[in-house]
């Protein structure tokens, strides 16, 4: 059904899964950039379609919403919600052999701004573990925003500006509804509000918020790219309080690697008990992990789970399953 090189690929659909290098067709579970390119054709939700359109041009897409079943060469495709960003999206693969299911990139948790995520049952789970350690049992979701919006407070009170760095597209619009829905206004760097228009566009309402004009509104939380980025920088912004928002945050000295003065541990990632949850409801025969820690790998088998690395895939997984 699938086999890997450089990148997952359904053998018999010649169809590439998050391939971020230019393929004739590829699934694209959501708009990120390391799981996307300018495919001739790329398959994916609508809402990641508009996401996919404005940061990559306006390249075909095959629209594949969620739970409505494509059915092609004996194979029928399924996206179930992945709970990570707008319109991200698992890839559920039926045949008569047996079933797939990929997740890219989820969350079990709730979101301000996704679809929860539904795994469905799948003989062979391919899943993304980037929180693949036992370290990682992040806080409770209502606890990580009740802190969030305090340190915000507590800079506002302070008399400075509060800037958060976040990704573009995703945890940006994720921020800017928690802080909103909480009395508090957002002002986004152009690069993020470009994305939150089509957001909005796409029915996900994000609240009080407006592009940032090169002037500070006072009360209000500036939001802008990854410190890593030049684009980061904005001006006029009076004596400021930086803040990241990552899951890495929950990690021992989170707030010095970023070099901000406060780290909350907001993620848009299933973490190390929710990887576990996740493989409980699909009850898989078979798992390959990836874009986590290898250790996952031998923590699942002494579970006496049958999990092996995605990379390390060779000819037809399903051979073992007859």
């Amino acid at each position: 059904m699938f086999h890997y090189t450089n990148g997952l690929k359904i053998t018999a659909l010649d169809l590439a899964v998050d391939i971020c290098r230019r393929q004739p067709r590829g699934f694209v579970s959501h708009a990120h950039n390391d799981h996307m390119a300018r495919h001739e054709l790329a398959f994916c939700t609508p809402e990641t379609a508009a996401l996919y359109r404005a940061r990559l041009g306006d390249h075909r897409t095959r629209l594949m919403p969620i739970g409505e079943p494509l059915e092609w060469r004996d194979h029928r495709l399924t996206t179930y919600a992945a709970g990570h960003c707008l319109g991200s999206a698992m890839l559920h693969v039926a045949t008569e052999r047996g079933s797939m299911l990929y997740t890219g990139d989820f969350k079990l948790a709730e979101s301000a701004t996704a679809a929860p995520a539904n795994p469905p049952p799948a003989d062979v789970l391919v899943m993304e573990s980037t929180y693949g350690d036992p370290r990682y049992q992040l806080p409770p979701r209502e606890e990580v925003i009740e802190q969030l919006v305090r340190t915000v407070n507590l800079v506002l009170n302070a008399g400075r500006t509060p800037v958060i760095h976040a990704y573009v597209m995703g945890k940006s619009q994720e921020v800017t509804r928690i802080l909103t829905q909480h009395g508090i206004p957002v002002q986004q760097h152009p690069l993020t509000h470009e994305m939150s228009e089509i957001y909005e566009k796409c029915g996900c309402s994000l609240g009080n918020f407006s592009r940032y004009e090169d002037e500070y509104l006072p009360g209000h939380v500036v939001l802008v790219p990854p410190y890593t980025q030049k684009a980061a920088k904005l001006r006029n912004l009076g004596k400021v309080s930086t803040i990241v928002v990552t899951g890495w945050a929950h990690a021992p000295r989170a707030r010095q690697a970023h070099g901000a003065d406060f780290a909350i541990p907001l993620s848009d990632h299933a973490d190390y008990n929710e990887l576990l949850a996740c493989i409980d409801r699909v009850q898989p025969r078979i798992i390959y992990c990836t874009h986590g820690p290898l250790a996952f790998v031998d923590d699942l088998k002494r579970r006496g789970l049958d999990a092996r690395p995605l990379h390390t895939l060779v000819g037809d997984p399903f051979r073992s399953l007859v």
